[in-house]
Protein backbone atom coordinates (compact mmCIF):
# COMPACT_ATOMS: atom_id res chain seq x y z
CA UNK A 1 0.00 0.00 0.00
CA UNK A 2 1.27 3.41 -0.94
CA UNK A 3 2.68 6.04 2.20
CA UNK A 4 0.16 8.31 0.79
CA UNK A 5 -2.69 6.03 1.12
CA UNK A 6 -1.85 5.14 4.59
CA UNK A 7 -1.07 8.27 5.40
CA UNK A 8 -4.74 9.12 4.20
CA UNK A 9 -6.11 6.50 6.51
CA UNK A 10 -4.18 7.72 9.50
CA UNK A 11 -5.43 11.41 9.18
CA UNK A 12 -9.22 9.86 9.13
CA UNK A 13 -8.51 8.24 12.48
CA UNK A 14 -7.26 10.67 13.61
CA UNK A 15 -9.89 13.31 12.50
CA UNK A 16 -12.10 10.51 14.23
CA UNK A 17 -10.29 10.66 17.84
CA UNK A 18 -10.55 14.31 17.67
CA UNK A 19 -14.33 14.48 17.14
CA UNK A 20 -14.76 12.29 20.57
CA UNK A 21 -12.43 14.62 22.26
CA UNK A 22 -14.87 17.76 20.95
CA UNK A 23 -17.81 15.94 22.04
CA UNK A 24 -16.16 14.88 25.54
CA UNK A 25 -14.53 18.11 26.33
CA UNK A 26 -16.84 20.67 25.28
CA UNK A 27 -17.59 21.53 29.12
CA UNK A 28 -14.83 20.24 30.77
CA UNK A 29 -13.27 21.75 33.93
CA UNK A 30 -10.23 20.65 36.15
CA UNK A 31 -12.29 17.76 38.15
CA UNK A 32 -13.29 16.40 34.28
CA UNK A 33 -9.56 16.77 33.90
CA UNK A 34 -8.33 14.97 36.90
CA UNK A 35 -11.32 12.26 37.73
CA UNK A 36 -13.82 12.84 35.13
CA UNK A 37 -16.18 13.97 37.21
CA UNK A 38 -16.50 10.58 38.73
CA UNK A 39 -18.70 9.76 36.19
CA UNK A 40 -16.77 7.43 34.11
CA UNK A 41 -18.18 4.22 33.39
CA UNK A 42 -16.92 0.85 34.60
CA UNK A 43 -17.02 -0.76 31.27
CA UNK A 44 -15.99 1.37 29.58
CA UNK A 45 -12.76 2.08 31.57
CA UNK A 46 -12.15 -1.56 32.07
CA UNK A 47 -11.86 -2.09 28.44
CA UNK A 48 -10.31 1.28 27.59
CA UNK A 49 -7.23 0.35 29.92
CA UNK A 50 -6.55 -2.87 28.12
CA UNK A 51 -4.94 -0.61 25.55
CA UNK A 52 -3.30 1.61 28.36
CA UNK A 53 -2.15 -1.71 29.93
CA UNK A 54 -1.10 -3.48 26.67
CA UNK A 55 0.25 -0.65 24.31
CA UNK A 56 2.53 -0.89 21.47
CA UNK A 57 5.23 -2.76 23.55
CA UNK A 58 2.19 -5.89 23.87
CA UNK A 59 1.68 -5.41 20.48
CA UNK A 60 5.23 -5.80 19.06
CA UNK A 61 7.42 -6.76 21.58
CA UNK A 62 5.37 -10.02 23.23
CA UNK A 63 4.86 -12.16 19.63
CA UNK A 64 8.75 -11.09 18.80
CA UNK A 65 9.77 -12.68 22.26
CA UNK A 66 8.13 -16.26 21.85
CA UNK A 67 10.95 -17.68 19.53
CA UNK A 68 13.33 -16.75 22.37
CA UNK A 69 11.13 -17.56 25.57
CA UNK A 70 8.14 -19.37 24.13
CA UNK A 71 5.18 -18.71 26.03
CA UNK A 72 7.18 -18.06 29.45
CA UNK A 73 5.37 -14.80 29.29
CA UNK A 74 2.43 -16.45 31.18
CA UNK A 75 4.06 -16.93 34.12
CA UNK A 76 4.11 -13.35 34.51
CA UNK A 77 0.68 -13.43 33.69
CA UNK A 78 -0.49 -15.47 36.54
CA UNK A 79 0.99 -13.47 38.62
CA UNK A 80 -0.54 -9.88 37.07
CA UNK A 81 -3.65 -11.82 37.82
CA UNK A 82 -2.44 -12.35 41.64
CA UNK A 83 -1.90 -8.45 41.71
CA UNK A 84 -5.35 -7.13 40.64
CA UNK A 85 -6.78 -9.12 43.41
CA UNK A 86 -4.37 -7.13 45.84
CA UNK A 87 -5.32 -3.83 44.41
CA UNK A 88 -8.72 -4.63 44.04
CA UNK A 89 -9.13 -6.05 47.63
CA UNK A 90 -6.28 -3.50 49.91
CA UNK A 91 -5.66 -0.20 47.95
CA UNK A 92 -8.70 0.48 46.13
CA UNK A 93 -11.19 0.71 49.28
CA UNK A 94 -8.58 3.17 50.61
CA UNK A 95 -8.77 5.44 47.70
CA UNK A 96 -12.41 5.37 47.57
CA UNK A 97 -12.67 5.93 51.58
CA UNK A 98 -10.39 8.87 51.60
CA UNK A 99 -12.09 10.47 48.40
CA UNK A 100 -8.63 11.02 46.75
CA UNK A 101 -8.09 12.46 43.16
CA UNK A 102 -4.31 11.95 43.69
CA UNK A 103 -3.08 8.46 44.91
CA UNK A 104 -0.36 10.09 46.32
CA UNK A 105 -2.22 12.28 48.61
CA UNK A 106 -2.60 9.40 50.76
CA UNK A 107 1.32 9.21 51.45
CA UNK A 108 1.42 13.53 52.53
CA UNK A 109 -2.11 11.96 54.82
CA UNK A 110 -0.59 9.18 56.58
CA UNK A 111 3.26 9.83 56.43
CA UNK A 112 3.85 13.30 55.78
CA UNK A 113 4.50 15.86 52.84
CA UNK A 114 8.32 14.75 52.19
CA UNK A 115 6.61 11.47 51.77
CA UNK A 116 3.99 12.57 49.30
CA UNK A 117 6.64 14.37 47.51
CA UNK A 118 9.18 11.39 47.19
CA UNK A 119 6.49 9.16 45.58
CA UNK A 120 5.15 11.01 43.32
CA UNK A 121 8.63 12.16 42.64
CA UNK A 122 9.00 8.39 41.90
CA UNK A 123 6.00 8.31 39.71
CA UNK A 124 6.95 10.98 37.52
CA UNK A 125 10.04 9.39 36.48
CA UNK A 126 9.29 6.30 36.53
CA UNK A 127 5.65 6.93 34.32
CA UNK A 128 7.90 9.67 31.97
CA UNK A 129 10.74 7.17 30.90
CA UNK A 130 8.28 3.95 31.19
CA UNK A 131 5.49 6.18 28.82
CA UNK A 132 8.37 7.24 25.99
CA UNK A 133 9.82 4.12 25.89
CA UNK A 134 6.81 2.86 24.84
CA UNK A 135 5.75 5.42 22.69
CA UNK A 136 9.10 5.50 20.95
CA UNK A 137 9.16 1.48 19.73
CA UNK A 138 5.86 2.19 18.04
CA UNK A 139 7.18 5.67 16.36
CA UNK A 140 10.24 4.12 15.59
CA UNK A 141 8.52 1.30 13.30
CA UNK A 142 6.25 4.08 12.00
CA UNK A 143 8.67 5.92 10.78
CA UNK A 144 11.03 2.70 9.29
CA UNK A 145 7.98 1.39 7.68
CA UNK A 146 5.80 4.34 6.34
CA UNK A 147 7.15 8.27 7.22
CA UNK A 148 10.99 7.41 5.97
CA UNK A 149 9.09 6.80 2.63
CA UNK A 150 7.36 10.31 3.04
CA UNK A 151 10.90 12.02 3.59
CA UNK A 152 9.95 12.91 6.88
CA UNK A 153 12.75 13.08 9.72
CA UNK A 154 12.33 11.50 13.03
CA UNK A 155 12.62 14.11 14.96
CA UNK A 156 9.43 15.52 13.54
CA UNK A 157 7.39 12.52 13.46
CA UNK A 158 7.86 12.64 16.83
CA UNK A 159 6.72 16.53 17.01
CA UNK A 160 3.79 15.30 14.73
CA UNK A 161 2.88 12.13 17.04
CA UNK A 162 2.69 14.45 20.33
CA UNK A 163 1.07 17.36 18.88
CA UNK A 164 -1.87 14.92 17.63
CA UNK A 165 -2.15 13.73 22.13
CA UNK A 166 -1.90 17.21 22.45
CA UNK A 167 -4.95 18.11 20.62
CA UNK A 168 -6.91 15.54 21.70
CA UNK A 169 -6.05 15.75 25.88
CA UNK A 170 -5.47 19.35 26.42
CA UNK A 171 -9.19 20.11 28.07
CA UNK A 172 -10.77 16.76 28.67
CA UNK A 173 -8.20 15.07 30.13
CA UNK A 174 -9.08 11.83 31.76
CA UNK A 175 -13.16 12.45 30.57
CA UNK A 176 -11.98 12.32 27.04
CA UNK A 177 -9.49 9.61 27.63
CA UNK A 178 -12.14 6.69 29.05
CA UNK A 179 -13.58 7.29 25.52
CA UNK A 180 -10.39 7.34 23.16
CA UNK A 181 -8.70 4.71 24.66
CA UNK A 182 -11.83 2.42 24.35
CA UNK A 183 -12.00 3.21 20.29
CA UNK A 184 -8.51 2.64 20.57
CA UNK A 185 -8.29 -0.86 22.17
CA UNK A 186 -10.95 -2.21 19.32
CA UNK A 187 -9.08 -0.85 16.89
CA UNK A 188 -6.06 -2.39 18.37
CA UNK A 189 -7.91 -5.63 18.70
CA UNK A 190 -9.31 -6.00 16.07
CA UNK A 191 -5.90 -5.65 13.88
CA UNK A 192 -4.73 -8.76 16.43
CA UNK A 193 -7.77 -10.79 15.44
CA UNK A 194 -7.23 -9.91 11.85
CA UNK A 195 -3.36 -10.92 11.74
CA UNK A 196 -3.95 -14.18 13.49
CA UNK A 197 -6.85 -14.86 10.77
CA UNK A 198 -4.38 -14.45 7.75
CA UNK A 199 -1.54 -16.22 9.17
CA UNK A 200 -3.79 -19.15 9.48
CA UNK A 201 -4.54 -18.84 6.38
CA UNK A 202 -0.97 -18.59 4.75
CA UNK A 203 -0.37 -21.61 6.67
CA UNK A 204 -3.40 -23.24 5.70
CA UNK A 205 -3.51 -24.00 9.59
CA UNK A 206 -6.58 -24.88 11.79
CA UNK A 207 -5.82 -23.14 15.51
CA UNK A 208 -5.19 -26.59 17.45
CA UNK A 209 -2.81 -27.71 14.08
CA UNK A 210 -0.94 -24.48 14.51
CA UNK A 211 -0.61 -25.14 18.45
CA UNK A 212 0.86 -28.55 17.37
CA UNK A 213 3.26 -27.35 15.46
CA UNK A 214 4.17 -24.89 17.66
CA UNK A 215 4.77 -27.67 20.30
CA UNK A 216 6.61 -29.38 18.25
CA UNK A 217 9.10 -26.47 17.73
CA UNK A 218 9.70 -26.00 21.53
CA UNK A 219 7.08 -22.74 21.26
CA UNK A 220 4.45 -23.42 23.71
CA UNK A 221 6.92 -23.93 26.91
CA UNK A 222 5.34 -22.18 29.94
CA UNK A 223 7.47 -23.00 33.01
CA UNK A 224 10.81 -22.80 33.67
CA UNK A 225 12.19 -25.25 36.73
CA UNK A 226 15.75 -23.65 36.93
CA UNK A 227 15.88 -21.69 40.20
CA UNK A 228 18.95 -19.74 39.09
CA UNK A 229 17.26 -18.55 35.87
CA UNK A 230 15.77 -15.30 35.71
CA UNK A 231 12.63 -16.66 34.21
CA UNK A 232 12.32 -19.09 37.37
CA UNK A 233 8.20 -19.94 37.98
CA UNK A 234 8.04 -18.27 41.18
CA UNK A 235 10.17 -15.90 40.90
CA UNK A 236 8.39 -14.85 37.48
CA UNK A 237 4.58 -15.02 39.26
CA UNK A 238 6.18 -13.27 42.07
CA UNK A 239 7.42 -10.64 40.05
CA UNK A 240 4.49 -10.47 38.05
CA UNK A 241 2.16 -10.23 41.41
CA UNK A 242 4.15 -6.66 42.52
CA UNK A 243 4.50 -5.37 39.33
CA UNK A 244 0.70 -5.05 38.73
CA UNK A 245 0.47 -4.08 42.38
CA UNK A 246 2.65 -1.01 41.31
CA UNK A 247 2.61 -0.05 38.10
CA UNK A 248 -1.49 -0.53 38.45
CA UNK A 249 -2.29 0.04 42.19
CA UNK A 250 0.09 2.71 42.77
CA UNK A 251 0.21 4.37 39.72
CA UNK A 252 -1.63 7.65 39.07
CA UNK A 253 -2.33 7.08 35.77
CA UNK A 254 -3.70 3.74 36.29
CA UNK A 255 -5.91 4.60 39.37
CA UNK A 256 -6.94 7.73 37.84
CA UNK A 257 -9.00 6.26 35.13
CA UNK A 258 -10.16 3.56 37.65
CA UNK A 259 -11.29 5.97 40.38
CA UNK A 260 -13.23 8.06 38.16
CA UNK A 261 -15.75 5.50 38.22
CA UNK A 262 -18.63 6.81 40.52
CA UNK A 263 -18.26 3.83 43.25
CA UNK A 264 -16.14 1.65 45.07
CA UNK A 265 -18.12 -1.46 43.47
CA UNK A 266 -18.08 -0.77 39.85
CA UNK A 267 -14.47 0.53 40.37
CA UNK A 268 -13.47 -2.83 41.67
CA UNK A 269 -15.49 -4.61 39.05
CA UNK A 270 -13.74 -2.76 36.49
CA UNK A 271 -10.18 -3.76 37.69
CA UNK A 272 -11.33 -7.29 37.70
CA UNK A 273 -12.98 -6.96 34.71
CA UNK A 274 -9.77 -5.86 33.11
CA UNK A 275 -7.54 -8.76 34.51
CA UNK A 276 -9.89 -11.48 32.91
CA UNK A 277 -9.71 -9.15 29.34
CA UNK A 278 -6.00 -9.19 29.74
CA UNK A 279 -5.43 -12.67 30.09
CA UNK A 280 -7.61 -13.38 26.88
CA UNK A 281 -5.85 -11.25 25.17
CA UNK A 282 -1.91 -11.76 26.11
CA UNK A 283 -2.67 -15.61 25.69
CA UNK A 284 -3.58 -14.04 22.41
CA UNK A 285 -0.52 -11.83 21.55
CA UNK A 286 1.67 -15.22 22.01
CA UNK A 287 -0.24 -17.20 20.06
CA UNK A 288 0.07 -14.70 17.32
CA UNK A 289 3.80 -15.10 18.02
CA UNK A 290 3.47 -18.54 17.86
CA UNK A 291 2.37 -18.24 14.08
CA UNK A 292 4.56 -15.51 13.53
CA UNK A 293 7.70 -18.10 14.66
CA UNK A 294 6.38 -20.95 12.24
CA UNK A 295 5.93 -18.52 9.54
CA UNK A 296 8.65 -16.46 9.24
CA UNK A 297 11.39 -19.61 8.12
CA UNK A 298 8.57 -20.49 5.67
CA UNK A 299 8.44 -16.94 4.09
CA UNK A 300 12.83 -16.81 4.27
CA UNK A 301 12.12 -13.53 6.93
CA UNK A 302 15.04 -13.07 9.16
CA UNK A 303 13.88 -10.50 11.37
CA UNK A 304 13.71 -11.45 15.00
CA UNK A 305 12.44 -9.80 18.11
CA UNK A 306 10.69 -6.83 17.92
CA UNK A 307 11.36 -6.22 13.83
CA UNK A 308 9.57 -9.77 13.46
CA UNK A 309 5.41 -8.89 13.37
CA UNK A 310 6.35 -5.68 11.43
CA UNK A 311 8.51 -7.42 8.83
CA UNK A 312 6.06 -10.52 8.27
CA UNK A 313 3.15 -8.04 7.76
CA UNK A 314 4.51 -5.53 4.87
CA UNK A 315 6.60 -8.28 3.68
CA UNK A 316 4.22 -10.99 2.82
CA UNK A 317 0.32 -9.42 4.04
CA UNK A 318 -1.98 -8.07 1.20
CA UNK A 319 -2.87 -4.54 1.40
CA UNK A 320 -5.91 -4.52 3.01
CA UNK A 321 -4.33 -6.64 6.65
CA UNK A 322 -1.24 -3.77 6.08
CA UNK A 323 -3.84 -1.16 6.89
CA UNK A 324 -5.38 -3.05 9.54
CA UNK A 325 -1.53 -3.62 10.78
CA UNK A 326 -1.30 0.67 11.11
CA UNK A 327 -4.32 1.56 12.26
CA UNK A 328 -4.07 -0.90 15.04
CA UNK A 329 -0.20 0.04 15.76
CA UNK A 330 -1.52 3.85 16.28
CA UNK A 331 -3.88 3.00 18.90
CA UNK A 332 -1.61 0.64 20.80
CA UNK A 333 0.63 4.17 20.25
CA UNK A 334 -1.70 6.99 21.48
CA UNK A 335 -2.64 5.03 25.22
CA UNK A 336 0.89 5.10 25.74
CA UNK A 337 1.50 8.45 25.77
CA UNK A 338 -2.40 10.12 26.50
CA UNK A 339 -2.86 9.04 29.71
CA UNK A 340 0.40 9.36 30.85
CA UNK A 341 0.89 13.13 29.92
CA UNK A 342 -2.33 13.47 31.84
CA UNK A 343 -1.72 11.29 34.89
CA UNK A 344 1.69 13.29 35.57
CA UNK A 345 0.19 16.71 34.48
CA UNK A 346 -2.29 15.63 37.68
CA UNK A 347 0.63 14.39 39.93
CA UNK A 348 2.67 17.59 39.48
CA UNK A 349 -0.35 19.87 39.84
CA UNK A 350 -1.91 18.08 42.85
CA UNK A 351 0.71 16.53 44.67
CA UNK A 352 3.90 19.47 44.24
CA UNK A 353 2.34 22.53 43.14
CA UNK A 354 -0.31 21.79 45.76
CA UNK A 355 -3.83 22.81 44.31
CA UNK A 356 -6.04 21.08 46.65
CA UNK A 357 -4.33 22.93 49.43
CA UNK A 358 -3.97 26.45 47.94
CA UNK A 359 -7.13 28.50 48.21
CA UNK A 360 -5.30 31.49 46.54
CA UNK A 361 -6.06 29.70 43.11
CA UNK A 362 -9.21 30.11 41.31
CA UNK A 363 -10.47 27.57 38.66
CA UNK A 364 -9.40 29.42 36.21
CA UNK A 365 -5.73 30.21 37.59
CA UNK A 366 -5.60 26.29 37.83
CA UNK A 367 -6.84 25.34 34.39
CA UNK A 368 -3.67 28.06 33.03
CA UNK A 369 -0.99 26.02 35.20
CA UNK A 370 -2.12 22.79 34.47
CA UNK A 371 -2.30 23.84 30.76
CA UNK A 372 1.28 24.83 30.68
CA UNK A 373 2.68 21.56 32.83
CA UNK A 374 0.89 19.55 29.99
CA UNK A 375 2.66 21.22 27.58
CA UNK A 376 5.57 20.93 29.50
CA UNK A 377 5.71 17.17 30.14
CA UNK A 378 4.86 16.91 26.00
CA UNK A 379 8.24 18.88 25.45
CA UNK A 380 10.06 16.64 27.79
CA UNK A 381 8.71 13.78 26.18
CA UNK A 382 9.83 14.49 22.41
CA UNK A 383 13.53 15.52 24.55
CA UNK A 384 13.24 11.56 25.80
CA UNK A 385 11.97 10.06 22.10
CA UNK A 386 15.58 11.68 20.83
CA UNK A 387 17.17 9.81 23.85
CA UNK A 388 15.81 6.85 23.12
CA UNK A 389 16.85 7.02 19.59
CA UNK A 390 19.82 7.08 20.16
CA UNK A 391 20.08 4.16 22.80
CA UNK A 392 17.68 2.63 20.28
CA UNK A 393 17.29 -0.63 22.63
CA UNK A 394 16.64 -4.23 20.42
CA UNK A 395 14.18 -5.05 23.18
CA UNK A 396 12.01 -2.19 24.44
CA UNK A 397 9.71 -4.71 27.01
CA UNK A 398 12.78 -5.91 28.80
CA UNK A 399 14.17 -2.09 29.17
CA UNK A 400 10.82 -1.09 30.25
CA UNK A 401 10.37 -3.90 32.90
CA UNK A 402 14.22 -3.07 34.35
CA UNK A 403 12.97 0.70 34.15
CA UNK A 404 10.13 -0.18 36.58
CA UNK A 405 12.31 -2.13 38.77
CA UNK A 406 14.19 0.81 40.09
CA UNK A 407 11.77 3.04 39.87
CA UNK A 408 8.94 1.56 41.32
CA UNK A 409 10.11 -0.13 44.45
CA UNK A 410 10.33 3.01 46.37
CA UNK A 411 6.77 3.45 45.81
CA UNK A 412 5.97 -0.12 46.80
CA UNK A 413 8.35 0.55 50.12
CA UNK A 414 6.41 3.91 50.70
CA UNK A 415 2.94 2.55 50.58
CA UNK A 416 4.04 -1.23 52.33
CA UNK A 417 5.52 1.01 55.23
CA UNK A 418 1.87 3.29 55.78
CA UNK A 419 -0.31 0.20 55.28
CA UNK A 420 1.46 -2.20 57.51
CA UNK A 421 2.72 -0.21 60.43
CA UNK A 422 1.46 3.37 62.45
CA UNK A 423 4.77 4.61 62.93
CA UNK A 424 6.11 8.23 62.09
CA UNK A 425 8.60 9.03 60.07
CA UNK A 426 11.19 11.79 60.28
CA UNK A 427 10.55 13.71 57.30
CA UNK A 428 13.65 15.26 56.43
CA UNK A 429 15.33 11.78 55.97
CA UNK A 430 12.53 10.41 53.73
CA UNK A 431 14.03 11.22 50.23
CA UNK A 432 17.55 9.71 51.37
CA UNK A 433 15.48 6.52 52.67
CA UNK A 434 13.44 6.36 48.80
CA UNK A 435 16.58 6.95 46.61
CA UNK A 436 18.78 4.41 48.92
CA UNK A 437 16.37 1.32 47.37
CA UNK A 438 17.95 2.04 44.32
CA UNK A 439 20.70 2.82 44.61
CA UNK A 440 21.75 -0.53 46.43
CA UNK A 441 19.58 -2.49 44.23
CA UNK A 442 22.21 -0.81 40.96
CA UNK A 443 25.12 -2.54 43.51
CA UNK A 444 23.74 -5.71 43.79
CA UNK A 445 22.70 -6.41 40.12
CA UNK A 446 26.34 -4.85 39.25
CA UNK A 447 28.28 -7.48 42.11
CA UNK A 448 25.00 -10.01 41.64
CA UNK A 449 27.93 -12.87 40.43
CA UNK A 450 30.28 -12.42 43.59
CA UNK A 451 27.23 -12.20 45.65
CA UNK A 452 25.42 -14.66 44.54
CA UNK A 453 27.80 -16.82 42.18
CA UNK A 454 25.43 -18.83 39.13
CA UNK A 455 21.80 -16.87 40.62
CA UNK A 456 21.33 -14.01 38.03
CA UNK A 457 18.36 -11.40 39.51
CA UNK A 458 15.08 -10.72 36.98
CA UNK A 459 12.41 -9.04 37.72
CA UNK A 460 12.52 -9.74 41.52
CA UNK A 461 14.77 -6.46 41.40
CA UNK A 462 11.41 -4.69 41.94
CA UNK A 463 10.39 -6.80 45.36
CA UNK A 464 14.17 -6.61 46.88
CA UNK A 465 14.04 -2.64 46.10
CA UNK A 466 10.85 -2.26 47.68
CA UNK A 467 12.03 -4.59 50.78
CA UNK A 468 15.05 -2.35 51.24
CA UNK A 469 12.85 1.27 50.98
CA UNK A 470 10.66 -0.30 53.60
CA UNK A 471 13.98 -1.23 55.84
CA UNK A 472 15.50 2.40 55.67
CA UNK A 473 11.87 3.99 56.29
CA UNK A 474 12.04 1.58 59.46
CA UNK A 475 15.26 2.71 60.23
CA UNK A 476 14.40 6.45 60.45
CA UNK A 477 11.13 6.16 61.83
CA UNK A 478 10.19 6.31 65.48
CA UNK A 479 6.72 5.54 67.72
CA UNK A 480 4.48 8.39 68.83
CA UNK A 481 1.27 10.16 68.38
CA UNK A 482 -0.08 10.36 65.04
CA UNK A 483 -0.95 13.00 63.31
CA UNK A 484 -4.74 13.76 63.20
CA UNK A 485 -4.33 13.02 59.22
CA UNK A 486 -2.95 10.11 59.84
CA UNK A 487 -5.63 8.97 62.22
CA UNK A 488 -8.37 9.72 59.75
CA UNK A 489 -6.34 7.37 57.47
CA UNK A 490 -6.19 4.54 60.19
CA UNK A 491 -9.99 4.98 60.53
CA UNK A 492 -10.02 4.57 57.11
CA UNK A 493 -8.34 1.21 57.11
CA UNK A 494 -10.27 -0.27 59.95
CA UNK A 495 -13.61 -0.55 58.13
Amino acid sequence: MSPVLLSFFVLVYFSLLLGVAWLTGRRANNASFFIGNKSSNWMLVAFGMVGTTLSGITFISVPGAVGRDGFGYLQLVLGYVLGYLVVAAVLLPLYYRLRLTSIYHYLELRLGRRASQSGAAFFILSRTLGATARLYLVVNILQATLLDRLGLPFWFSSVLVLLMILLYTYQGGVKTIVWTDTLQTACMLLGLGVCVYFLLDKMDLSPLDSLRAMRAQGLTRIVTHAVDSPAYFWKQVLAGMFITIAMTGLDQEMMQKTISVKTLADAQKNLLSLALILVGVLALFLFLGGLLSLYAPLAGVAAVGDKLFPAVVLGHMPAAVQLVFFVALISALFPSADGAITALTSTVCIDLLGFQRRADLSEARQRRWRQRVHLGFAALFLLLLMVFKWIDSPSMIGLILKLAGYTYGPLLGLFAFGLLSRRALRQRWVPLAALAGPLLCGLIERYQEQLFGNYRLGLELLIINGLLVLAGLFLISRPGPEPHDARQVNTALSF
